[in-house]
C-alpha cells in the first residue's frame, strides 16, 4: 500500500512548484529530477505517481532535503509572524452589539455548512465543465437543488463520474442525513479543542486534539503531511514546512470558521485563534485563507448584509498578499458581470494554472458567489458549486456564511429536511451511531462561547 500524498516522489513536483511561489531558485533541482525520468508533473488529485524505483525514490529524498535547507525569502506582503500580520489590521475594535438571534445564527451555520459541503460532494474534482454537463444532461441546469443520477446518459457519467467517496451518500435518491465529511469534522475539532483548553489554546493543544480524536486517514493534503510530522517527532511550526508542499492550499481554510461563531463582533479574536491552528499545518497564504474564514464567520453572526461581512473579513488579510489580492479581484468581477458564468470565466482564467485545492483561485470564488448573490442561500451555494474545483469545500464556507446571515430558521426546508438533523461523524465524544444532532451543536458552540 502506498499511501499518498507523503512520498517522496509524489511531493517533490509539487514542493518545486511550491518553492517557486515562494521566490526560491529552483532550476537546478527540477533539471535533474527530468534528468533521472522523474515526473514531470505533480500526480493529480490524491493519486500518487507511477512507482518509483529505490533509486528514484532515494533522489526525491536528496532534492527535498536540499530544497528544505535553501532559506524562504522574506516577504514585506506575505509575512509570516502574528505580529506582523497583525501590523496590518484596523485599527481599533469592532465590538457590536450581538444580536438576540445569536443561537439561530449559529445553528444556521451548521446547517448551512452542511447543506453547502453536501450539494458540492458528489462532483468535488469534477471540472466546471463537466458539473454543467451532468446538470444539463438532467435537465437540472442552472444548479438550483442537489445533484441526481436519475436520467444521466451512461456516456456523460463515463466521462465524469461522480466522486467515489461521496456518490452512494450526496445525491438526492441518497441523501439521508449529513454523510461524514472533513469540512465537517474540522469545526467540531476546533469545537473540541475550545471545550478541552478554552480560548487561549496553543497550536499545540491543536495537535494534541489532532493526535487523540483525529484517524489519520480522514486528514488529507498539508494536514496529512502535518499529522505525519507529529508523528515523526516535529514540532510547529516545522510541521507546517516540512515536506509539506500543500502548505498554501485550502485546508486551513476549511478549519477555522467556527472561532469567528465564538467570536461574534470580534473577528480579531477569531483571526488569532485561527492563527494558532492555521500555523500547525500552514504558512503565508494557506495561513491568511483561516483568517478569513474564522472573520467571515465572526461578522456573519452579527451582520445583517453580505458586504459588511466580506469587508470585515478582507481586512484582516495582509493587504500586499495574494490572497488579498484574489478576494479584491473576485468582488470586482462580481460587481462588474450580472451573468454569473462571466464571473467564473474571468476567476477561472487568472487561476486555472494552480492546483484545484490551491486555497487562492477557492477563495476567489467563495467571496464571488457570496458577493454575487447578495447573501441569498440557495443562489451563494449554487454559485459557488456550480464553479468546480473544491466544491464540497467552498460549499461549505459559503453555506456557512450565508446560513449564519438568515439564522436557521429560514433556511428552506427542502435543503435542511434531509439532513435529518444528523452528522455522521467519527470523532470521539461526537460520535454516535445515528449522528451528532445539529441542534446539539449548536448548544454546544453557544456554551463555548459564553
Amino acid at each position: 500500500m502506498r499511501v499518498t500524498w507523503v512520498q517522496p516522489e509524489d511531493v517533490l513536483p509539487h514542493e518545486l512548484i511550491a518553492s517557486r511561489e515562494e521566490g526560491r531558485d529552483v532550476d537546478d533541482i527540477e533539471r535533474r529530477w527530468h534528468a533521472a525520468d522523474g515526473a514531470p508533473q505533480p500526480p493529480v488529485g490524491g493519486a500518487s505517481s507511477p512507482p518509483a524505483t529505490p533509486e528514484l525514490r532515494r533522489l526525491a529524498v536528496r532534492l527535498l532535503d536540499e530544497l528544505e535547507a535553501r532559506p524562504v525569502p522574506d516577504s514585506a506582503d506575505e509575512p509570516d509572524a502574528l505580529t506582523d500580520i497583525e501590523r496590518t489590521w484596523p485599527e481599533g475594535v469592532w465590538d457590536p452589539a450581538v444580536p438576540d438571534d445569536l443561537g439561530d445564527r449559529i445553528h444556521g451555520a451548521w446547517l448551512g455548512r452542511a447543506v453547502g459541503c453536501l450539494l458540492g460532494k458528489p462532483v468535488e474534482k469534477v471540472p466546471r465543465a463537466g458539473i454543467r454537463e451532468i446538470l444539463q444532461a438532467t435537465g437540472r441546469w442552472p444548479l438550483s437543488f442537489y445533484f441526481t443520477a436519475e436520467g444521466l446518459p451512461e456516456e456523460v457519467s463515463a466521462r465524469w463520474p461522480w466522486n467515489r467517496a461521496s456518490r452512494p451518500t450526496s445525491l438526492v435518491e441518497n441523501i439521508d442525513g449529513m454523510p461524514e465529511d472533513d469540512d465537517l469534522n474540522y469545526p467540531i475539532i476546533a469545537l473540541a479543542v475550545l471545550e478541552a483548553y478554552g480560548p487561549d489554546f496553543t497550536t499545540d493543544d491543536v495537535a494534541k486534539v489532532w493526535l487523540d480524536l483525529l484517524p489519520g486517514g480522514r486528514v488529507f493534503t498539508a494536514e496529512r503531511v502535518a499529522y505525519r510530522n507529529l508523528l515523526a517527532g516535529l514540532e510547529p511550526p516545522a510541521t507546517a514546512r516540512i515536506r509539506n508542499p500543500y502548505r498554501q492550499w485550502i485546508g486551513a481554510q476549511i478549519r477555522t470558521e467556527l472561532y469567528g461563531w465564538t467570536n461574534p463582533g470580534r473577528p480579531d479574536r477569531a483571526a488569532r485563534q485561527a492563527y494558532t491552528d492555521a500555523r500547525l499545518s500552514h504558512v503565508r497564504n494557506g495561513v491568511y485563507g483561516a483568517l478569513y474564514a474564522a472573520a467571515l464567520g465572526s461578522a456573519a453572526m452579527v451582520a445583517d448584509d453580505i458586504d459588511t461581512v466580506l469587508d470585515t473579513a478582507a481586512a484582516y488579510v495582509p493587504p500586499g498578499s495574494r490572497f488579498a489580492d484574489a478576494v479584491r479581484f473576485a468582488r470586482n468581477a462580481a460587481a462588474s458581470y450580472p451573468d454569473w458564468e462571466r464571473v467564473v470565466d474571468a476567476i477561472e482564467a487568472r487561476y486555472q494554472d494552480l492546483h484545484w485545492v490551491h486555497v487562492l483561485g477557492n477563495a476567489a470564488l467563495l467571496t464571488a458567489a457570496l458577493a454575487h448573490a447578495r447573501g441569498d442561500f440557495v443562489q451563494s451555494i449554487c454559485n459557488v458549486v456550480s464553479g468546480g474545483w473544491d466544491t464540497d469545500s467552498t460549499g461549505a464556507t459559503v453555506g456557512a456564511v450565508a446560513g449564519a446571515l438568515c439564522g436557521a430558521t429560514a433556511l428552506p426546508a427542502d435543503w435542511t429536511g434531509p439532513l435529518h438533523n444528523r452528522l455522521a461523524t467519527s470523532i470521539p465524544g461526537f460520535a454516535r451511531t445515528d449522528g451528532v444532532r445539529f441542534d446539539e451543536l449548536a448548544t454546544r458552540t453557544l456554551k463555548v462561547l459564553r
